[in-house]
C-alpha cells in the first residue's frame, strides 16, 4: 500500500469525469486487482435499499455504464426508481469515489456492441441464467448452459432481456485516506452553471 497523498482543490481537475479518469488510470497503474469493480446501490419504490458489486464497462461525459439482465432485481428497482449510487474503493491507493445520479438505459446499438466483445461463455450465461430468480439447484444452470450451447453453435445474439444502464452523475465525491483519519473529501455537485467543488469534513 502506498503512503496516502493529499487531495487539494488547486490540483484536481475542474471536470469530475476528467478527475475520475486520472484516478482510475492511477488505480490501474498501481496494480489494483479489479479497479473496475464498483458497488451499485439502488432502492425500490418504497425506498428500501439494495447494493451489489457490478463492473464498470465504460465512462464518458455522458455517465458511467454497466450491463445486466433487465429482469434482475436491480433492473426492476431502476424501473421503479431510476436513481442510483456507485462506490469505487481502491485499497492500495486509499481512495474512494462516490457517485450519485439518475439512471437511463443505453441504446440497443451500444448494448449490441458491448455484447459482441464478451467471451462466448459469458454470452451464453446471459441467456442461461434467470438472474435473481429462485432456482432448484446448480444442475439447473448447467443444463441451461448446455441447452444454449446447442442452440447457438456459432454466434450468440444478445438476449432481448439483457442490456446496459448509464448512471448520469449529479454529484461525485473523491475521498483520499489520510493519516490520523484526516481524510480529504472533495465533492463535485452539478449546478445550472456547471460543477461546484466543495470540501467535506472527514
Amino acid at each position: 500500500m502506498s503512503q496516502p497523498s493529499q487531495l487539494r482543490e488547486t490540483e484536481v481537475h475542474r471536470d469530475p469525469i476528467a478527475q475520475f479518469r486520472r484516478w482510475f488510470d492511477e488505480a490501474v497503474a498501481a496494480g489494483e486487482p479489479q479497479p473496475e469493480a464498483v458497488c451499485l446501490a439502488t432502492a425500490d419504490e418504497r425506498g428500501r435499499p439494495c447494493a451489489r458489486m457490478v463492473l464498470l464497462r465504460g465512462y464518458s461525459d455522458a455517465g458511467l455504464v454497466f450491463f445486466t439482465n433487465c429482469n434482475s432485481r436491480k433492473a426492476a428497482e431502476l424501473a421503479a426508481n431510476p436513481t442510483a449510487a456507485l462506490v469505487f474503493y481502491w485499497f492500495l491507493l486509499q481512495r474512494q469515489v462516490r457517485i450519485e445520479g439518475q439512471v437511463m438505459p443505453v441504446d440497443a446499438d451500444e448494448a449490441d456492441a458491448y455484447f459482441r466483445t464478451r467471451p462466448r461463455g459469458h454470452q451464453l450465461n446471459a441467456w442461461a441464467s434467470p438472474q435473481s430468480e429462485v432456482i432448484p439447484d446448480r444442475a439447473f444452470l448447467e443444463a441451461r448452459m448446455r441447452e444454449f450451447e446447442e442452440r447457438f453453435p456459432d454466434e450468440v445474439p444478445r438476449p432481448p432481456f439483457w442490456s446496459g444502464y448509464r448512471v448520469v452523475p449529479e454529484s461525485i465525491e473523491f475521498w483520499q485516506g489520510g493519516e490520523n483519519r484526516l481524510h480529504d473529501r472533495l465533492v463535485y455537485r452539478k449546478t445550472a452553471d456547471g460543477w461546484r467543488i466543495q470540501r467535506l469534513a472527514p
